[in-house]
C-alpha cells in the first residue's frame, strides 16, 4: 500500500446549552436562533439537535490550531450576541446542573422523530451535549486504510482526552459523583463507546454494511447511526473523535482538538519510521475509559505496558513528551501544552464542582446548583 501524506486539516462542531437566565434552566429557544441565523448577512450555519434547548455550531475546514481558535471564537461570540439580544445565555458544558430531560421540547423533523421511535426512552433522555473534532484524512482508498490504522492506535489514548475535558457532573440537580456523566447517558445507546479494532477500511465497510442490509440505520438507512467514541465520518474525508465533552472554556476546546491533531501526526510519523503504537485491547481502553469518567485528571489509568495504575498527572506529561517531536510542525506547541493548565486549575467538572461546594453544596443545593449555572454562563464567554 502506497502511503498518502494526510492533510490533518481540523473542524470542530460544538453543542451549546440555551439558558433561561432568570430561572437558570435549560430553554427551548433553537428554532428562533435558526429563523434569526437565515436573516442575518453572514450566517452562523447554526444547527438544531434532538432537544430545543441545543444549538450546535461548527467551524470551517481549518488548517491549524490558531484558525480553529479564530472560529471558535467567532461563532461562540456570535451565538452569545445572538442569545443577549433575545433575552436568554449560552453555556457549553456537557450536562445542565438540574434541568430534567422530562421537561425538554423534542425537535421537529424525521430524523428525530426515528430516533424516539427506534430508541424510545433511551433517546429520551439524551439531554446531553458534545463536542466532536475531525481530523482530515483526504480521498482515496489508500486514505481510509490508513485512517483505520490511525484510529485503531489512537483509541488508546481515549481515556486520558476524555480526563481532561470533563464537563459533567451534575444530573437531574445532584452531584453524581463522576467527572463525565455524559458519557454513562450516551452509552445507553447501541453503537456507541470505544470501537474494536479493524485490519482494514474494507473490513469496516463490511460491518457497516451489515448493519444497514439488516436495518439497524432505520429508514433513513445511514451510517451516521455509528456514534463511536472514534470513528470514520459517513460523509467527510476525516476521523472524527466524539469522545471529549464540550469544554466550557475556549482554550480548552483549542488544547483538546490541538492533542487529537498531534496524536494523528504522531502515529503517522511512528509509522514513517517503520514503527507502530500496539492496537490495545477494548476491554482494556474500556477500563480506563471508566476511570477518566469517575476521576477526570484527580484518579489514576492504567499503564498497561509495565502493569500498573499511574496518576493521571503523570500520563498527562508522558504523553506531552510523546507528542514533543510534531507539535512544532503543527505549530501547535502553546496548544498542546495548555495541558498543564488543565492540569493545574482542574477541568470544568473540577471547576463546577468548586463553585457547588463553595456555595453550600448539598444543603443549599438548589443555590448552589444555580451558582454553577452562572458560572458556566460566565466562563462560555471568557476570552470572546
Amino acid at each position: 500500500m502506497s502511503v498518502p501524506t494526510p492533510p490533518l486539516t481540523l473542524g470542530v462542531e460544538e453543542e451549546y446549552q440555551i439558558i433561561d437566565p432568570v430561572s437558570r434552566d435549560l430553554y427551548a429557544y433553537v428554532s428562533e436562533f435558526i429563523q434569526q441565523d437565515q436573516r442575518r448577512e453572514a450566517k452562523l450555519d447554526l444547527k438544531p439537535e434532538f432537544m430545543q434547548s441545543q444549538v450546535e455550531i461548527g467551524t470551517s475546514v481549518c488548517r491549524d490550531v490558531s484558525e480553529v481558535r479564530k472560529e471558535i471564537t467567532r461563532l461562540r461570540r456570535a451565538v452569545c450576541e445572538m442569545a443577549d439580544e433575545n433575552g436568554v445565555a449560552i453555556a457549553a458544558a456537557s450536562t445542565h446542573p438540574f434541568a430534567r430531560w422530562q421537561d425538554q421540547m423534542i425537535t421537529e423533523g424525521i430524523r428525530y422523530k426515528e430516533l424516539l421511535d427506534d430508541m424510545q426512552g433511551v433517546a429520551q433522555q439524551l439531554l446531553i451535549f458534545g463536542m466532536h473534532v475531525h481530523v482530515g484524512f483526504g480521498e482515496g482508498e489508500d486514505a481510509k486504510n490508513l485512517m483505520i490504522e490511525i484510529m485503531n492506535q489512537s483509541r488508546y489514548f481515549i481515556p486520558h482526552l476524555l480526563a481532561l475535558s470533563t464537563s459533567s457532573p451534575f444530573w437531574h440537580g445532584r452531584n453524581t459523583g463522576l467527572k463525565s456523566y455524559r458519557s454513562v447517558v450516551f452509552e445507553a445507546m447501541p453503537r456507541t463507546g470505544i470501537p474494536h479494532s479493524f485490519t482494514s477500511w474494507a473490513e469496516y465497510k463490511s460491518f457497516e454494511q451489515l448493519l444497514g442490509q439488516v436495518g439497524a440505520f432505520g429508514k433513513e438507512d445511514t451510517n451516521a447511526k455509528i456514534w463511536w467514541d472514534i470513528r470514520p465520518h459517513p460523509k467527510y474525508d476525516t476521523l472524527e473523535f466524539r469522545i471529549s465533552d464540550i469544554c466550557t472554556r475556549v482554550e480548552e476546546c483549542v488544547c483538546l482538538a490541538s492533542l487529537f491533531q498531534a496524536i494523528c501526526a504522531k502515529l503517522l510519523k511512528l509509522r514513517r519510521q517503520n514503527m507502530a503504537w500496539r492496537s490495545y485491547r477494548h476491554m482494556h481502553i474500556s477500563e480506563n475509559k471508566w476511570r477518566a469518567v469517575r476521576y477526570g485528571i484527580s484518579g489514576e489509568l492504567i499503564d498497561f505496558g509495565i502493569r500498573k495504575s499511574v496518576p493521571f498527572r503523570q500520563l498527562a506529561e508522558e504523553l506531552l513528551l510523546f507528542l514533543d517531536d510534531v507539535v512544532d510542525d503543527l505549530g501547535s506547541r502553546k496548544e498542546v501544552e495548555y495541558v498543564r493548565t488543565i492540569l493545574e486549575g482542574g477541568t470544568s467538572a473540577d471547576r463546577q464542582l468548586a463553585v457547588y461546594r463553595a456555595h453550600g453544596g448539598e444543603a443549599n443545593n438548589a443555590e448552589a446548583l444555580n451558582a454553577v449555572v452562572d458560572h458556566l454562563v460566565k466562563e462560555t464567554k471568557e476570552g470572546l
